[in-house]
């Protein structure tokens, strides 16, 4: 996503942000809720709602934006709001893999566990990357979000799609005692192991994208 689009979703957000904040809500207050709305999407997805849990992922994904909408709009940015969004957001993002986790464990398959855990790890890598390159001075600003093939609203995405798709694919839950070796049934775990795997594999090359950007700064640095 290209700087100018993010700059065009939020003059569409501000209003709906600005209209959240008249009815009291702080900017802090929507980044509790926000966090809330993936803690629910995880919920689901545990309970092998996939559909459900995929269209709520990307609600949160929406409603994620509100919070630093209505913080600009307002005058309210600070450095504590930045902090709390970084932080519940990747703390939502974890939550949403670990009910994916427990959903796929309760239909007894393996596979969309461990790629689940690999997805995970590889989207907090590409988040870490961000946060130390920029604490030691690299990249200011928002500069690094703008490196790499999946930051966080490419894999929810990706995410979203492969938990609507597995909802779609589900079969009848009295039909599950025949085991994961069905083939419609099989079709419910593939859907997820793909989006699973390419965000693990996007997310990878991502992380590494950042971690070259990073290093050519530091050569720059020592040549300038």
């Amino acid at each position: 996503m290209t700087p100018e689009t993010r700059a065009r979703i939020r003059g569409l957000i501000t209003p709906i942000a600005v209209g959240l904040g008249r009815v009291g809500l702080t900017p802090n207050a929507l980044t509790i809720i926000g966090f809330g709305i993936a803690c629910v999407a995880a919920a689901l997805a545990a309970n092998q709602l996939w559909l459900a849990a995929g269209l709520l992922v990307v609600f949160g994904g929406v409603f994620d934006l509100f919070d630093g909408a209505l913080a600009r709009a307002t005058n309210q940015a600070s450095t504590l709001g930045a902090f709390m969004d970084s932080v519940f957001d990747r703390w939502g993002e974890a939550v949403v893999y670990v009910g994916i986790v427990w959903g796929t464990l309760q239909l007894g398959y393996e596979r969309p566990v461990v790629l689940a855990g690999a997805a995970m790890a590889s989207a907090f890598m590409v988040s870490y990357t961000r946060a130390k390159a920029e604490s030691l001075g690299f990249t200011p600003g928002t500069g690094m979000a703008n490196v790499g093939l999946a930051p966080r609203e490419v894999r929810i995405a990706i995410l979203t799609v492969g938990l609507i798709a597995a909802g779609l694919l589900a079969v009848d839950p009295a039909s599950l005692d025949e085991g994961a070796d069905g083939g419609a049934y099989a079709l419910e775990a593939v859907a997820l192991e793909i989006s699973l795997g390419l965000i693990a594999v996007l997310a990878t090359i991502t992380t590494s994208q950042r971690i070259v950007h990073t290093i050519n700064q530091g050569r720059s640095r020592n040549h300038g």
